[in-house]
Formats: structure tokens, C-alpha cells, sequence
């Protein structure tokens, strides 16, 4: 029996990154082999074990026969004489397929130090096309290593764009096209999992709301890029920028799929596409199967963005009642993600990069004053439930006008 340390902590070692988890692949045992020895079996398609001192996963080497579509449709085998470099080979990228010996020696027999070298995504062999998850992980290291300069191989590209005209990307499940995309908007630079996708045409699968916005024209005025396809990629980089959250650049990304339902005759403007566009989010999260707190911060920021945005126009009647209808005041913390998201829509322009949102302060003192506005048990005193909700409110619109007085009166920057 040999094991060998494999995959990502490898990969991230040789790149000098930190090492979050170790995986481990056992050759030459069974299964009771490893039981005898007090490992834990916890996987049910195959066999994985967890170590009975460290919990880190060992898993028996394998081998993968594509038998139907989808990434289910396989037969997996696991025998003692199956090799290492057979179980490596079953692997989507070259850069995961490279493991250490038990003296640390590195074990590399497709190239992936060479590819970490050369700063390059390159697939193992032909069995990746066997899998379609492997277009999402694709777009998925894509997001996590652009900013270290690393590019999808033109021949992996060209793989996945004929998994995609086989049609093999439609079979990719709800659960997995989630997953996936959660994983990637956490990454440093999301946008390139966008690009990636739409790059070999999984975008029109997955997501073809977000694939329709491209060629979609909005104003020059407020937006020099013109197309909303880029903006929303431009979005999402800011979101990226501003917040580490997944849910916030989740918002940011489809922030504007109602533009995508504009008649072309009605173009560049998008009148009334922010409702349009929550209808699209509440569709795209029941079939993906979106947590809650993704499509509500969505909805949020698809409905109100604009009306964010010129905040410094607002009387404060209409302030307060964005608070309200953002739900602002019983919590405040997703207010605050959703004036982040807006801020990224603003920074999602061509020359507007680094432009400061002063929209955002302002409704930020709006929020902190609404917050402070209280009754004391005098005030309250002899009054129904009713007329103690409008008194505080009222309370609250007085506060909210003393915190945006000071208001600048040039015209804030909008979005058609």
C-alpha cells in the first residue's frame, strides 16, 4: 500500500500559495485494508476514507468509464492495481493531476508543472469531455488564477466549446451549475468565470439571461461601454473590488437581466426593466435552487438600483421610503450589501473605475439617522399600535431630512 498526497495542495504548494486542505490517494489496498487500520469510510459512490488522527481524506485510486450522460453517467473502478498515473489521468486539468510520494518527490506524468509554469489551464486528456462540470471548474480556476496570469489552453477551449455543440453542457444539473457558480463568485476575479463560460458558449446554457444581455445597447451618456453584457462583467469586477461576499457579487451580476427583455425598439433606454428583471432573478433562483439570501439581496438591488443611484435628487419622503421597501431598518446589514452592490453598478463603467459613490454616504446617514430616531414611553403614552407606527415614522422622516440637508445639488450619475 503507497499513498500519495495529490491535486489541489500540490498544485498550491509549487505556486506558493497557502495549502487550505490535503486530499490523498491510496494505491495498492482495499477497502478493509484501511479499515483495519482505523480509517472511516464516509464516500458512497466510491470509497473514501478519513484518517482516524488527522480526518484528512484518502481515497482508494480509481478509474472512470463514461456510461451515459451527464456527470453521473459513469462506472467507476477501484481495484489494488490500479495505478497512480491512471487515477491521475482521470483528472480535468493538469495542474490538479500532479501528487508527492511518500519522500516528497513530485510525481507529474501530463505536464502540469510545465502548465503552472507557462501560467495555463490544460486539460489532462480527452475523458474531460466526458464530464460537463469540468466546463464549470474550468471557468471556476479561471475566476481563481487570472490574477496570476493564467489563461485557458486555446486546445481546452476548443474542447469545451464542442462539448457544448454535442449538447453535453445541457445535461449539467441544478445543483452543480450552483454550486459551481457560488464557488466562483468568492474567487478573486468572478468576472473571468463569466467570460469563460460565454467564451465557449456554456453561457447560453447555464445562464441565458446573462448570456442575452450581450449586444444589448444602453445610453453612451451614463454608460460609455454600451453593451450590457460588458457592463454587467464590469459589475461584477467592482463587486469583487468592494465586497468578499459571494451574495453581493451574485447582486451585482444580475443586477440588469431585465435590459435583456427590452423590444430593440426601444433601445438604448430600458424603461421599466428593473421589475422585468426581478420577474427573471425569482426565475433563475427556483431553477438553479438559489439560497434565499442570494435572490432576496438580488430582487433588492435589481428594483432599487436606480433609485439609489439619484439619492442626491431624493426628497427625504422618498428616502425614507426606500429604507422601508429595502427593509433597511430591520436589517441593516443587508442595506449596507446592497448600497455595496450599488456602488459596484456605478464603477461598472468604462471610466467610472475609481469614481467615488456619494449617493452611497448620503443614504448611509440617511440609514444611521432613521436608525436613531426613537420615542420615549411619554410619547407613546394613551396611543394605539397604529398611531405609535406613524408618530416614529415621522419621527424618522424628521431625522432622515437633518442627515441629507448637507447634500450636494449637482445631478448624481443614473442608470437607464
Amino acid at each position: 500500500m503507497q499513498t500519495y498526497l495529490v491535486g489541489g495542495a500540490v498544485r498550491d504548494e509549487l505556486l506558493g500559495l497557502p495549502v487550505k486542505e490535503r486530499d490523498w490517494v491510496v494505491v495498492g489496498a482495499r477497502p478493509e485494508e484501511l479499515e483495519r487500520a482505523g480509517y472511516r469510510r464516509v464516500g458512497r459512490e466510491f470509497p473514501v476514507f478519513l484518517h482516524p488522527t488527522t480526518q484528512e481524506e484518502y481515497a482508494l485510486a480509481r478509474t472512470e468509464r463514461k456510461t451515459g450522460p451527464g456527470y453521473r453517467g459513469f462506472d467507476t473502478r477501484f481495484s489494488p492495481d490500479v495505478t497512480l498515473e491512471e487515477d491521475l489521468r482521470r483528472r480535468d486539468l493538469t495542474i490538479n493531476a500532479m501528487a508527492r510520494d511518500a519522500g516528497g518527490a513530485l510525481v507529474d506524468p501530463y505536464g502540469g508543472a510545465r502548465d503552472l509554469a507557462a501560467r495555463r489551464l490544460r486539460h489532462v486528456s480527452e475523458a474531460f469531455a466526458e464530464d460537463p462540470v469540468r466546463i464549470l471548474r474550468v471557468a471556476r480556476f479561471a475566476a481563481r488564477y487570472a490574477p496570476l496570469g493564467f489563461e485557458v489552453a486555446p486546445e481546452t477551449l476548443a474542447l469545451m466549446k464542442r462539448m457544448v455543440a454535442s449538447g453535453e453542457a445541457a445535461a449539467l444539473v441544478a445543483e452543480r451549475v450552483w454550486a459551481e457558480t457560488a464557488k466562483a463568485l468568492a474567487e478573486p476575479a468572478p468576472e473571468h468565470f463569466l467570460a469563460t463560460l460565454r467564451d465557449c458558449g456554456a453561457l447560453a446554457v447555464v445562464y441565458p439571461e446573462l448570456d442575452r444581455l450581450y449586444g444589448v445597447p444602453q445610453p453612451a451618456r451614463w454608460h460609455p461601454e454600451i453593451d450590457t453584457g460588458i457592463h454587467v462583467g464590469l459589475v461584477l469586477k467592482a463587486a469583487a473590488a468592494l465586497s468578499p461576499l459571494a451574495r453581493v457579487r451574485f447582486a451585482a451580476l444580475v443586477h440588469d437581466l431585465g435590459k435583456g427583455t427590452t423590444p430593440p425598439a426601444e433601445w438604448p433606454k430600458h424603461v421599466g426593466h428593473e421589475e422585468r428583471g426581478v420577474t427573471l432573478i425569482q426565475a433563475l433562483a427556483a431553477r438553479l435552487k438559489v439560497p434565499n439570501e442570494f435572490r432576496e439581496l438580488a430582487e433588492l438591488v435589481a428594483r432599487h438600483h436606480g433609485v439609489a443611484h439619484r439619492a442626491r435628487e431624493l426628497r427625504a419622503t422618498t428616502v425614507l421610503d426606500l429604507l422601508e421597501r429595502c427593509d433597511a431598518l430591520r436589517r441593516p446589514e443587508r442595506f449596507a450589501e446592497f448600497l455595496l452592490a450599488c456602488e459596484a453598478d456605478l464603477r461598472g463603467r468604462t471610466g467610472f473605475e475609481s469614481d467615488p459613490y456619494p449617493q452611497g454616504a448620503l443614504l448611509r446617514a440617511a440609514h444611521a439617522a432613521a436608525l436613531g430616531a426613537t420615542l420615549e414611553a411619554a410619547e407613546r403614552a394613551g396611543l394605539d399600535g397604529a398611531a405609535i407606527g406613524e408618530r416614529l415614522r415621522q419621527r424618522r422622516l424628521e431625522a432622515v431630512k437633518r442627515a441629507i440637508a448637507p447634500r450636494a445639488a449637482t445631478a448624481s450619475p443614473q442608470d437607464p
